[in-house]
């Protein structure tokens, strides 16, 4: 074959391809948009399906990637530290406040007895004491990948859930602390003095950077306000500088980036900012980094060799024992349940992102070989399917101890009649199409909660006041005021339409919101799409980030006067599906509707839980005392969409729940299963947002007292 090349003066196509950067990289984009999709669909992880495209396109296999050949040589570099920073972001601090003494001790149980139990398998194959410490810190750490899991099921607040939540932070800088210590022995000769100044450098490091970042990234997002860009801009320098600071002071990059993930925290919070950061990191530079990591895999040196398999049994058998062996003292001390023990053992069980990180600086250090490397790809694959189902097994069957409902200690916005202010319902109009529709939905509302509705339209600003396109948007809003405020009256309902300027429309429904004191903002659905909508979001997106009190996002395909059946999905019993019902006995009460709440169990429930979950549910309807019982609908089916969409044909409104796990088409942030809906769902339906838990916080400071404790008793396992 190379005769023939060189007879018509031709490169082999493998050396062409790898000759312009453009070509690999191309290949790279169309192998992390393709394969996952293609793995996904025959139920393999995608992450899997990444790792093996890397051994077919790499070294082993097609020779069209090569590590240290651009495009590979950057981009799996910013990979690998994006991988560690947004482990740091994803830490929920504020559920490590609540229990930071207890996730200590048991940070200290799942760091110390995994680090030992790999320290001794290292030194039974043979590794000297440096690399055998190194395999132990790849034990301690771990990734939350069964998180949300507990999250769906409503038992967060569960203590030994927040306690591992907790734990994650001193494992993770613990690892990451012995790595660096590790490589930085490896490196050369090494003394007590060098090991002190590494460590009094690292402590002074990790200082600047959680408080130096953190009150820099406070102050730059207070001063830039609603600057989306800049902000985003910010967040991708501390995490690169961090980690060039980390080099500079000898220690790893991957530390820095995951402190820089802490240090933000705070600053980004739960917004459109980190929902774009993330966005960025999942879709190219984290996939690039699997990819890359593939291209090191060498499957035959990894089949030939028996001490290869019996050391990754090692290292799998080690690892799981010294997990569940660190939560059984944590039970011990803390008089935890077997139950509770089980899923503290197996949210701390996966091994993915500081642990693949941490090998990979090893092995290209050369204190860790292929035989560890591919040990530990092994471990991932196990621990991330293994950790996950027995968190979904026994985490249906926790004690909700801390898991209470509070129906009337909820933001005011729920309880009109408790409100200081009157109930305010901010109706954004645009489209006269819908128009009819939406104020109908906000003046029956209004009218129950004996309030009044703010018609708002916004014509955008311009550089100069007397623009032709800023007259024509006014007289156009106006319009649209005055049919809103006849439909308004027709009902019986106070309308006190607002017409204003701003720059933008998201900031201007926020603003208004703000300002007029609403209580609910009705808005309708958008339907734009594509990568843009997913990048840059769209209006409703920005208005459920932004927003001080609960939208209700509608798909109104017939007046609401008309409605009579409402169909309420709970999947759990959380304060969110409480005040889900409480929106929805609200609309119901106007229009003398029938109120159904649906849960969804699996075939195999038993008959004791379904009775549990229906009991359950019976109290949290009879405690809110509503006017009108709704009825309460357990249902057996293995397919909860299909279940939703079954009990959707006989109603005529479903009311849904935004959450933030996966954007759909327009920018709204929803569940998997409410992705599955959205097309399907053959009436109208209600997608309800609820404001920033910063915002909510300072809303419920006039809520009552009174609440509604849950038996303490399993729940039902698939909801």
């Amino acid at each position: 074959m190379e005769l023939i090349f060189q007879l018509l003066a031709v490169e082999p196509a493998s050396q062409t391809l790898t000759k312009d950067p453009f070509i690999p990289f191309v290949i790279l984009l169309l192998v992390i948009l393709v394969v996952p999709l293609v793995f996904e669909r025959l139920r393999i992880p995608g992450l899997v399906g990444l790792l093996a495209a890397g051994v077919i396109l790499g070294p082993q296999g097609l020779h069209i990637l090569q590590r240290g050949v651009p495009p590979m040589e950057l981009l799996p570099e910013i990979g690998l530290i994006y991988l560690m920073f947004v482990a740091g972001l994803e830490i929920d601090m504020e559920q490590f406040q609540r229990t930071r003494n207890r996730s200590l001790t048991f940070g200290t149980f799942t760091f110390l007895v995994p680090l030992i139990a790999g320290t001794v398998v290292g030194r039974w194959f043979g590794f000297g004491w440096n690399a055998s410490v190194l395999i132990g810190s790849l034990f301690a750490s771990h990734t939350l990948l069964a998180y949300p899991i507990v999250s769906r099921l409503g038992v967060v607040n569960n203590e030994a859930v927040t306690v591992t939540i907790g734990a994650t932070i001193f494992t993770d800088i613990g690892s990451l602390l012995v790595l660096a210590v590790c490589i930085a022995i490896n490196a050369g000769e090494f003394s007590a003095v060098r090991l002190a100044t590494l460590l009094g450098s690292v402590v002074i490091y990790a200082v600047v950077i959680l408080f130096g970042l953190d009150r820099a990234g406070k102050e730059f997002f207070r001063r830039t306000g609603d600057d989306e860009g800049n902000q985003f801009l910010f967040v991708l320098l501390a995490v690169f500088l961090a980690a060039v600071s980390a080099q500079l002071i000898g220690i790893e990059k991957i530390v820095g980036a995951f402190l820089a993930g802490l240090a933000v925290n705070d600053a980004v919070g739960e917004g459109p900012v980190k929902d774009k950061v993330v966005f960025v990191g999942s879709v190219l530079f984290i996939p690039i980094f699997f990819v890359s990591l593939g291209l090191l895999i060498d499957i035959p040196a990894f089949i030939k060799s028996i001490s290869t398999i019996w050391i990754t049994v090692a290292i799998v058998v080690g690892l799981i024992v010294s997990k569940l062996l660190a939560a059984y003292l944590a039970k011990l001390v803390y008089r935890y349940n077997w139950n509770e023990m089980l899923v503290m053992g197996s949210l701390s069980l996966p091994q993915v992102g500081a642990t693949l990180a941490a090998t990979l600086v090893g092995y290209e250090a050369k204190l860790l070989d292929e035989r560890i490397l591919n040990s530990v790809l092994v471990l991932m694959l196990v621990t991330a399917t293994l950790g996950p189902l027995i968190t979904s097994r026994v985490a249906p069957n926790l004690i909700v101890s801390e898991n209470q409902i509070e129906p009337e200690s909820t933001p005011a916005y729920w309880h009109p009649e408790a409100a200081d202010t009157p109930f305010k319902v901010l109706v954004p109009v645009y489209n006269p199409k819908t128009e009819q529709y939406l104020i109908e939905m906000a003046a029956l509302l209004a009218r129950q909660a004996q309030g009044q509705i703010v018609p708002l339209a916004i014509a955008k600003a311009t550089a100069h006041m007397d623009a032709p396109q800023l007259e024509s948007a006014f007289q156009r809003g106006e319009q649209l005021l005055e049919n809103a405020t006849t439909i308004s009256r027709e009902l019986g309902v106070e309308a006190e339409p607002l017409l204003r300027i701003d720059d933008a429309i998201a900031q201007g429904i926020s603003r208004a919101s703000r300002e007029q004191k609403a209580s609910l903002i009705v808005m309708g659905w958008g339907r734009r799409t594509g990568l843009r909508a997913r990048l840059f979001g769209n209006v409703i997106d920005s208005v459920l980030w932004a927003t001080n009190c609960p939208v209700a996002v509608t798909r109104l395909l017939n007046s609401p006067t008309q409605i009579q059946r409402i169909l309420v999905p709970v999947e759990s019993i959380t304060p969110q599906a409480v005040r889900k019902v409480q929106f929805a006995q609200m609309l119901a009460a106007a229009t003398t509707a029938q109120v159904t709440i649906l849960n969804v169990c699996s075939r195999r429930t038993s008959t004791a839980k379904i009775a549990w979950m229906r009991s359950q549910l019976s109290l949290i309807v009879d405690k809110l005392a509503l006017p009108t019982r709704p009825e309460i609908e357990i249902k057996p089916h293995d397919n909860v969409s299909q279940a939703i969409l079954e009990a959707a044909k006989s109603s005529d409104l479903v009311v849904l729940r935004s959450s933030r796990r996966a954007t759909s088409a327009g920018g709204l942030i929803i569940s998997d299963v409410t992705a599955q809906l959205l097309a399907a769902i053959p009436c109208s339906l209600v997608m309800l947002g609820e404001p920033q838990p910063a915002a909510a916080a300072a809303l419920s400071e006039t809520s009552s007292p009174q609440k509604v404790a849950v038996s303490k008793r399993p729940s039902s396992q698939n909801l």
